[in-house]
């Protein structure tokens, strides 16, 4: 069947609202994420009812159901609102029409490119997602569809997905989960032609486990989830894909199973063959050894080196993660233990056989079977996410080659990661660019040189004004979200019984979101308090800062790490200019993105991969203000952010914070904050905002998704072999 067929196969099914007759379009929207990246589509819902919209966490669908009858035939009866659904409509309706593209004899549509993830961060709506990988993963289906490149992508639905975090009164973390079907999920059940169930099933633990799909409708491109809480599987087994990331390794193990072989099962029951297959993350890496039971089946005459050989033309593998301990790693038994005798005699090994799979030394009996290792080996082309982390994963897995002896000739490239722009740019700048450059921005963006030269001819007012915009609607969202009716008996900076006077919009504001873990320097902002606390206090260019993220459920340092910041209540104005918003997810990544001065990163060289984030930030006009590693290395041009410390190598981790932390400080003190206080007559600091245009300008180019997926589809997805 044909990625075109696929796209037909399933029916669009009316959500049994009532709707007046002029709104009922809402409900086809609503099930497709192409809304949420379109100003006008988020509007159509917004509009309905702003606080309502706000209550139901931007659920389109909830938002529907939950709208009041009056207000729906208000906006029925509105023709201002009408119209724009129709434009909106219209738009959509051409947007879908479109046939994929005959990227190449390879990739086409009835050779899709299959995309394999452990999560997708496409919208807070679809709360699958813990962070950076989900957020790439989304953004890089929104730009395939943008593309109009043939790619369907499998996953898992977790029922309760990620955890949202909340801030107890005296600053400790907590965590809580939610039945994500009792949120109003755009998704639906895919059917066979028949109309019934679409179901795999997997050897777990010596059973069979049946899994349903799902389909979540993101553009033009079709994103399968896979769900086990289905009949006739036991308890235990309906909860494998229950959490994301939680409970223990053999969770881990046959959550893994369930997208990697269910995912390769998934497609045949679908009618889907795949071109190429691109395992995003080690975590899908059981899919090669699906493919190769499968070419062994079909051709009983050939070895497992066949298989190999065969398996190895169709797949590609791209690593995300810099140090060996954050791959996935298996005891052997415990592996094995999830795996049936029947699956590992189809591959013609044996048990020792086939854990050398796993491990970068195969000799090594002790060693764990790592799913990177095992990825690398099955895959044609393994891709690092910045230059600066191939770099180091050349290094780190130099040891899988033995043959070597310059880790330069490891085959690991790599293709750095990009952010979808129309998702992450505040409508307020699309709106500017829009109106001053082309009603299709984000084509003109593609081109480095046009876009850059049409950036240079914008207005320093109009840049200026719309950032002010945005920083009053960051603090507006601060104030509410921080405010609290019960507060407990120590003051935190998550929480306030008042915040009239909390924040001010012409305080230069510095932003530092991101997951909790060590490696990221959570402290070493707070190494010199005496010296931060002077620079909030001070009179006349004071500096206000806000914080988000979450620590791992499990990881009580981290939690303790969040807990000393929440506390800090020093003699000064640290509690009125300091905030922690909780449970950081896409809604609040974007207030902050968009809404800061400035975007702090610390992570401890050269563990940051790649970073987005900042990324987000710059196509804003929002300064990066961080240490030289990850993406941040290719994108610094002396004129469009700031940098800590340099490349220098530290003797020991303590004296690099030592020596990073002095030079945060130096820079915040006698480059940012001066630059952001010297301003003209009319209030406007004209050498900031000439480095927000060169931000702008220079980076939403060079990293966006739509750079990154072409990348991946001229230098990964066709094969020169």
């Amino acid at each position: 069947m044909s990625l075109m067929l696929d796209q037909t196969f399933h029916s669009f099914q009316p959500l049994g609202i009532n709707l007046p007759q002029p709104l009922r379009p809402l409900e086809r929207i609503a099930q497709n994420f192409y809304w949420s990246w379109d100003p006008d589509g988020v509007d159509l819902f917004r509009d309905l009812d702003p606080l309502l919209w706000d209550k139901v966490e931007e659920h389109p669908q909830k938002m529907l159901s939950d709208t009041s009858e009056l207000l729906l035939w208000q906006r029925a009866a509105d023709p201002d609102y009408v119209a724009k659904l129709e434009r909106f409509l219209a738009r959509f309706d051409a947007y879908l029409a479109e046939p994929p593209r005959a990227v190449s004899e390879q990739v086409n549509a009835d050779r899709p490119v299959a995309y394999f993830c452990a999560e997708y961060g496409v919208h807070t709506s679809l709360p699958i997602y813990s962070g950076g990988l989900g957020i790439l993963a989304g953004d890089h289906l929104k730009s395939a569809s943008d593309l109009n490149i043939p790619l369907v992508a499998i996953g898992l639905l977790y029922r309760y997905g990620y955890f949202r975090q909340d801030i107890s009164h005296d600053g400790w973390q907590e965590e809580h989960y939610s039945n994500l079907f009792t949120l109003g999920l755009a998704i639906e059940p895919v059917n066979d032609a028949n109309g019934d169930r679409i179901r795999v099933s997997v050897h777990i633990r010596g059973r069979e486990v049946h899994a349903e799909a799902w389909l979540a409708r993101v553009g033009r491109i079709s994103l399968y989830l896979l769900d086990t809480n289905v009949d006739p599987n036991s308890a235990i087994d309906r909860m494998i894909t229950g959490h994301l990331y939680g409970g223990d390794t053999e969770t881990r193990i046959v959550q893994e199973k369930v997208l990697g072989l269910g995912g390769v099962r998934l497609l045949r029951k679908l009618g889907i063959e795949p071109s190429v297959y691109h395992l995003n993350e080690g975590h899908a890496a059981f899919s090669t050894l699906e493919l190769a039971s499968e070419f062994l089946a079909e051709n009983p005459e050939k070895s497992f080196a066949d298989a190999v050989e065969a398996v190895r033309r169709k797949c590609v593998f791209t690593t995300h993660t810099p140090v060996a301990a954050g791959n996935d790693n298996f005891r052997p038994d415990t592996l094995i233990a999830c795996f049936s005798t029947e699956f590992i005699d189809s591959l013609k090994l044996n048990k020792d056989e086939f854990l050398k799979l796993g491990r970068a030394n195969p000799d090594d009996n002790n060693e764990y079977f790592g799913m990177t290792p095992l990825a690398i080996r099955m895959c044609r082309s393994s891709n690092a996410v910045s230059e600066k982390h191939g770099e180091v994963s050349r290094k780190l897995w130099l040891r899988m080659f033995p043959g070597l002896a310059d880790p330069e000739l490891v085959p690991i490239s790599h293709v750095t990661n990009g952010v979808h722009s129309p998702t992450w740019v505040a409508p307020t700048f699309q709106s500017l660019f829009i109106r001053c450059i082309d009603p299709d921005w984000a084509s003109v963006a593609r081109d480095s040189k046009q876009w850059m030269d049409a950036i240079s001819c914008l207005r320093d007012e109009d840049i200026w004004n719309a950032h002010v915009v945005l920083k009053n609607m960051l603090i507006a969202f601060i104030r509410e979200r921080t405010r609290r009716r019960d507060t407990g008996v120590k003051d935190t900076i998550n929480e306030r019984t008042d915040t009239t006077g909390l924040f001010s919009p012409n305080v230069l504001t510095v932003g530092f979101a991101r997951r909790v873990a060590q490696y990221k320097r959570w402290n070493l902002l707070l190494s010199d308090m005496p010296r931060l606390l002077r620079l909030v206090d001070d009179i006349h260019r004071p500096v206000q800062f806000v914080f988000a993220g979450k620590a791992h459920p499990q990881d009580n340092t981290a939690k303790t790490i969040l807990q000393e910041l929440m506390s800090i209540n020093h003699d000064s104005n640290w509690q009125r200019r300091a905030v922690f918003i909780e449970d950081y997810d896409q809604e609040v990544a974007r207030y902050l993105v968009q809404g800061v001065d400035v975007w702090m990163n610390l992570p401890r060289r050269p563990m940051e991969a790649s970073g987005t984030s900042g990324m987000k930030a710059a196509m804003n006009g929002v300064l990066n203000f961080s240490i030289l590693d990850g993406w941040w290395m290719e994108a610094f041009n002396g004129e469009n952010g700031f940098v800590i410390g340099n490349t220098d190598e530290f003797s020991s981790d303590s004296v690099a914070d030592t020596e990073e932390a002095e030079s945060l400080y130096q820079t915040l003190e006698n480059e940012i904050i001066p630059l952001f206080y010297n301003k003209n007559e009319g209030g406007i600091p004209i050498e900031w905002v000439s480095r927000m245009k060169n931000a702008i300008a220079t980076i939403t180019s060079q990293f966006s998704s739509d750079r990154m997926v072409g990348e991946y589809l001229t230098k990964v997805y066709i094969s020169r072999t």
